[in-house]
């Protein structure tokens, strides 16, 4: 699909290749939208991905003297919802990050592709344009600041430059305001917009003194609700107030009709979400259903690693660590991170079900995250630690979620059940005890037909309170009984 992959160790290194290379080179970092786009064809004159995420400092989150919030261009949609501060000062972008895919895609995707790629559905844009937030380019010749609304000319149109990259994204805090975020799409995760909209209100005793209502999935772009936000100014916010701005948002809006939705129905939903996002706001529940401290089925640190240069087909060889062994793999580096374990490390307990994150089937863990290896570029693998489904067990001693899923009977034709278990076992490596409400929210990208999820769910419990058992039993054991590692002799 690519001719060269570069690991890149600096922005410089980035800038001077796509100054080189221009339209024929694209940056990768969650790569969950572009690796679609390269296998469907729809991308065929990239000849190389530049992977930014092994470049250092590029994940942070800070908020700068002048009170303003950046997000650098590796900062994860998880990142934004486990982040206390952005729940606080930004709860619309966190609610929205939130939304997105599931935890794996959450892990890999991050705000900047979101931006980069254009589509009116992606969720993270419309709170950001409500937040009036701007964007930071930065190419050979210098850098320019663009706000967020002027960067988008159309449907998957931006202003950007084939020699730019997006190095920041900032915004203000909501500091006075309140603000929600809510989506409507098709199913309850893993799924695209039909219809989002962002609300931020500054409230004094009832009444608005400023508002903003932003609308994704309506319009070739983020399109703000100026009729409605125009009439919430200095209206109290009760029943009949809430049902009239509802009403005019839809002014703003010109839907297309689309295989997931007519345009009627998308400017009723129109009606609906305001309706419900003022609703909420006017009774101080906004947050109502989302949580303080989100699953993200993460547990390590990105791995440290050499640079590794242009790789290129037959000449370099990919060296990488899979259940803790190490491989120097000299073919696949063109393939996606399944196909490669599965063919040239010969893992073939990593499934294929949709090939396009959708089904979780092909899960494995990448430097301590789960992440959906169908989206994930071969090359990223180079000094990688992975763990795939055969490394879950420890010799011939099963993972405790291996051992519940079978005493559960938690599977029938199985071809799902290398997904769920990683989903699982890494889910209780990051929580030990979790919750009912935390493992449906693990498994919210894995998929499964021939099941209710119910004894899944139960198996996990079962695994969960299994391992506690193990820690405690070894906690007590005599240290005359502990071999040299800390396990039985």
């Amino acid at each position: 699909m690519w001719h060269d992959y570069v690991n890149a160790s600096s922005v410089e290194e980035v800038l001077d290749l796509l100054d080189w290379k221009r339209e024929a080179a694209r940056i990768v970092a969650g790569a969950t939208d572009l690796l679609l786009e390269m296998e469907r064809g729809l991308r065929r004159n990239i000849g190389t991905l530049i992977d930014i995420t092994r470049i250092p400092g590029l994940d942070a989150i800070r908020r700068e003297r002048d009170g303003r919030i950046h997000l650098g261009p590796l900062v994860t949609h998880n990142d934004v919802a486990c982040s206390k501060l952005l729940q606080e000062a930004a709860y619309p972008l966190a609610r929205a990050c939130w939304e997105v895919g599931s935890p794996q895609i959450r892990n890999r995707g991050t705000i900047a592709g979101n931006l980069v790629t254009a589509s009116p559905a992606n969720d993270t844009i419309t709170p950001l344009v409500a937040l009036d937030a701007t964007v930071t380019l930065r190419s050979k010749g210098g850098s320019r600041t663009v706000a967020l609304a002027d960067f988008y000319q159309g449907v998957r149109k931006t202003v950007l430059s084939p020699d730019e990259m997006l190095i920041d994204i900032a915004f203000s805090p909501l500091e006075g305001r309140r603000g929600t975020f809510v989506k409507f799409a098709l199913r309850r995760a893993q799924a695209i917009s039909l219809v989002t909209a962002a609300i931020l209100l500054q409230l004094e005793g009832g009444r608005v003194q400023q508002a903003s209502i932003t609308l994704g999935a309506v319009a070739p772009t983020i399109i703000h609700a100026r009729a409605a936000e125009e009439y919430l100014d200095g209206k109290l916010l009760d029943g009949k107030t809430i049902q009239e701005a509802s009403r005019l948002a839809i002014e703003a809006a010109t839907p297309i009709s689309d295989v997931r939705a007519s345009a009627a129905f998308r400017r009723t939903i129109v009606v609906v979400i305001v309706r419900r996002a003022l609703a909420s706001l006017g009774r101080g529940t906004e947050r109502s259903g989302f949580p303080t401290d989100p699953v993200h089925l993460s547990t390590g640190e990105p791995s440290v690693v050499p640079l590794v240069h242009e790789i290129r087909t037959g000449e370099t060889p990919i060296t990488t660590r899979v259940n803790g062994r190490e491989y120097r793999v000299s073919h696949g580096q063109q393939k996606n991170l399944l196909r490669f374990l599965r063919d040239e490390i010969g893992l073939t307990g990593t499934k294929e079900g949709c090939a396009e994150g959708e089904c979780g089937a092909c899960t494995v863990f990448l430097d301590g995250q789960a992440v959906m290896s169908c989206l994930v570029p071969a090359g990223r693998a180079a000094g990688a630690a992975i763990t795939t489904v055969e490394g879950l067990s420890t010799g011939e001693q099963l993972h405790p979620v291996q051992t519940a899923f079978m005493e559960a009977g938690a599977v029938q034709c199985g071809y799902c059940t290398p997904g769920f278990l990683m989903s699982s076992a890494k889910l209780l490596e990051e929580r030990p005890e979790p919750t009912k409400d935390e493992i449906r929210e693990a498994i919210t990208g894995n998929l499964c037909r021939c099941t209710g999820y119910y004894k899944i769910i139960a198996a996990v419990e079962q695994a969960g309170m299994a391992r506690r058992a193990q820690t405690e039993r070894a906690a007590t054991l005599p240290a005359a009984k502990l071999g040299r590692r800390g396990t039985e002799d």
